[in-house]
């Protein structure tokens, strides 16, 4: 197992390059997949992370087989399905998550069917599904950054709107927030956060990014500022340890990360000062 000061020599080493790429990449989704899974779990909308991971896979595959950045082609893809979820979800005889389960499929198929078409096709979709240490594109990385910064930018300025329809989307509609407008921009941060994660980690395991984290902080905060930054330092962290681990031992980088952050979440679960299975036991017996 490599020390950690050989992991920082290697960190610096010009011929390994993608690696400060892939750990830069990591923690950034993580943070940002900390925060807007924040609202996912609130809403118990997790499905939609699923959903959404799978629907950026077309314009995933599209950017790939023309040779454009997967970033954007991500994006597009995911915002452009996000805004078809929340439009078709108005619809009161389909129920949400079957569009999204109708999306889901659809979405998916398409993007194997586009990269089929190109060279190289199975250890492509091996890298989309599972992820690719050394498969981020250097030219990616600004992309990911800003549409990272959008992101919380957006989660900042809209934190309250989005908070009340979470919390209550028929007291907010009768508040007169505009719902539909809410419901829309968080699918579009889902999606967005999806798309940074997706090549580090995968589409498959994308959702444990989004979600986990989430879940934990809930386990040990009750307020929405300190559960959302609590989710960004635990991902962050898994992030860090993650691809530290997966260098030294060789293992999957989006693997390893995932078993860091369900690690984290039965501890949680176990142990939480306040909603711990094992310390709300202890504290009922006293």
């Amino acid at each position: 197992m490599l020390t950690p000061y050989e992991f920082i020599q290697d960190l610096f080493n010009p011929m390994l390059s993608f690696l400060p790429r892939a750990l830069l990449m990591a923690v950034v989704s993580a943070i940002v997949c900390g925060l807007v899974g924040s609202h996912v779990v609130l809403r118990g909308m997790a499905f939609i992370g699923d959903a959404v991971a799978h629907s950026v896979f077309p314009g995933l595959a599209i950017a790939f087989v023309i040779g454009g950045s997967l970033a954007l082609g991500g994006m597009v893809a995911g915002v452009a399905t996000a805004v078809i979820v929340a439009l078709l979800s108005q619809h009161r005889r389909v129920k949400e998550d079957s569009i999204i389960g109708v999306l889901f499929a659809g979405s998916f198929a398409l993007g194997v069917i586009v990269i089929s078409r190109a060279p190289g096709y199975a250890g492509s979709l091996q890298d989309f599904l599972f992820g690719s240490m050394t498969g981020i594109p250097r030219e990616d990385v600004p992309a990911a950054l800003i549409g990272s910064a959008l992101v919380v930018g957006l989660l900042i300025v809209f934190h309250r709107q989005i908070l009340a329809v979470s919390l209550d989307r028929e007291t907010a509609r009768a508040g007169g927030l505009n719902v539909l407008f809410y419901d829309v921009l968080v699918y579009v941060c889902v999606s967005m956060a999806v798309v940074m994660s997706v090549q580090t980690i995968g589409s498959i395991l994308v959702l444990a990014l989004l979600v986990t984290p989430a879940a934990t902080a809930r386990l040990l905060s009750d307020r929405i500022a300190t559960m959302m930054t609590l989710a960004a330092l635990i991902g962050s962290l898994a992030a860090i340890f993650g691809v530290y681990i997966s260098w030294s031992f060789d293992y999957p980088t989006g693997a390893t990360i995932v078993m860091l952050l369900t690690l984290s979440f039965v501890t949680a679960w176990l142990f939480a000062p306040r909603h711990g299975y094992v310390t709300s036991r202890i504290l009922h017996k006293r």
